[in-house]
């Protein structure tokens, strides 16, 4: 398939994001300031996590039914919690230690396997998620409908993730 100029314009901007997006979290995580924040933050980006999860199927349902108002808000609701979960999430790791998984037996391996894979997806799915709406806002729709059926699936996988992994190390807060 053929790219537009719309897609050039946009592919280095989505090349620089996919890449600086994840090294930053990692920078950050190694920098410490020393703030107790007025609220106890991993609660509320897991409900942001549940809520983007449930904003993405809603986003799905209101295509499926051709409204397309509906569904560029929500898809943009969605790009802007996944936005505030970061920085949250960010914050949180800038002014709190790791917390340490306790669980034993096949629990432990269960809950790695679900933090590794929503970690490594949660890096992977920027760049699907920068294309898709880039798509979305070139009228590039044909392309947008064919990415879209991978990023889907990918960005419910980490939002819902996010919010088992809390349920699971919310015992050892």
């Amino acid at each position: 398939m053929k790219e537009t100029l719309d897609d050039k314009k946009y592919n280095k901007l989505i090349v620089a994001l996919s890449i600086i997006i994840p090294l930053a979290v990692a920078a950050l995580f190694g920098i410490r300031i020393d703030v107790e924040l007025p609220i106890f933050l991993p609660p509320v980006y897991a409900m942001i996590n549940a809520v983007t999860a449930l904003v993405l199927v809603l986003a799905f349902v209101a295509i499926k039914n051709k409204n397309i108002t509906r569904h560029e808000r929500l898809m943009k609701f969605a790009i802007a919690l996944s936005v505030l979960f970061l920085l949250m999430y960010i914050v949180h790791h800038m002014t709190t230690d790791s917390t340490e998984f306790l669980g034993e037996g096949p629990i432990k391996y269960v809950y790695y396997f679900i933090l590794i894979s929503h970690i490594l997806l949660s890096i992977a799915v920027i760049p699907f998620v920068l294309i898709t709406y880039v798509r979305a806002i070139t009228n590039n729709i044909e392309k947008h409908k064919k990415i879209a059926k991978i990023t889907f699936p990918l960005w419910l996988y980490v939002a819902i993730t996010g919010v088992v992994v809390y349920i699971m190390i919310s015992p050892y807060y």
